[in-house]
């Protein structure tokens, strides 16, 4: 089956560093148009003259409130025109034990990570539904598949964003509309270095916290994760005839992947007849 005609005219938050900016410069290069949020005005003209004409910024946190966001939904839809994707990179890594992150660190994450991108989606779906096409594609990562000590409130946001994927993915798919969760291993961005935030309350019992940061910074620099074949890779899947709903980037995402299924599959075996022992004793005759 052949591939879909192309996807030209992108949105994409967080284009100022890593995947976001790798995605929108290929999206340019194959002569695309793409609407870039950032959050730092002056990097705005940066962006813009990568493409004159076809790279636009806007300026946009994920952390705005919805009818900011919506607005802001509005302003790259008259920019573009129209819009084929909608790109929801923007967000950061948490790191902490559940029991050390504050409750305005929890807001926070989960404000960029998931409800940041809900309230786009939600701005955009009524110009998709018209037109019949679109893709939503939600950048996850492997942590929103498979929990890590350290990361559990990173680990609730990127889950949350995949269960709303799959919710989207159904509920669209009648309208022309697809949604691809994306879901990268470690990949040479700012994540795991200046991205990276940490609990502002640290509790010495937590020792595992302490070795996954050292490791995260010998990772630091050092990943295999190329983020322009990253790129490539997203464009190929939404460009596909059947586009993927899931899509693990990098060999340790793949591996990440597959272990847990091996785990959860080898545990419902295992389990099965008390699982399916909770069911009414059928009645008498």
């Amino acid at each position: 089956m052949s591939d879909r005609t192309p996807a030209t005219h992108w949105m994409i938050t967080g284009v100022s560093s890593g995947l976001g900016r790798a995605l929108a410069e290929a999206v340019l290069e194959r002569g695309g148009v793409v609407v870039g949020s950032l959050r730092d005005k002056e990097r705005a003209a940066d962006f813009e003259a990568l493409a004159p004409g076809r790279a636009f910024a806007i300026l946009l946190d994920a952390t705005d409130p919805p009818e900011v966001l919506a607005e802001r939904a509005a302003q790259g839809l008259r920019l573009a025109g129209h819009i084929d994707v909608l790109v929801n990179n923007a967000g950061y890594g948490l790191l902490g034990a559940v029991e050390e992150v504050s409750e305005e660190e929890i807001r926070h994450q989960m404000d960029t990570n998931f409800t940041g991108p809900l309230r786009l989606v939600r701005a955009l779906l009524p110009h998709f539904r018209e037109r019949r096409r679109g893709h939503v594609v939600n950048i996850s990562s492997v942590a929103g598949f498979t929990g890590q000590p350290g990361l559990g409130i990173y680990n609730a946001s990127k889950f949350a964003l995949e269960g709303l994927s799959e919710a989207l993915r159904l509920e669209l798919a009648p309208f022309g509309i697809g949604v691809t969760i994306v879901e990268p291993g470690a990949f040479r961005t700012r994540w795991a270095g200046p991205g990276l935030r940490q609990a502002g309350r640290r509790l010495p019992e937590y020792e595992v916290v302490t070795a996954i940061q050292g490791g995260l910074e010998r990772l630091d620099g050092a990943q295999q994760g190329d983020p322009r074949r990253a790129a490539a890779a997203i464009i190929r899947a939404v460009e596909a005839a059947e586009p993927p709903g899931r899509l693990p980037l990098g060999a340790d995402a793949v591996k990440a992947v597959r272990g847990k299924l091996a785990g959860v599959g080898g545990e419902l075996d295992a389990w099965e007849d008390v699982a399916v022992s909770t069911a009414f004793e059928p009645a008498g005759p």
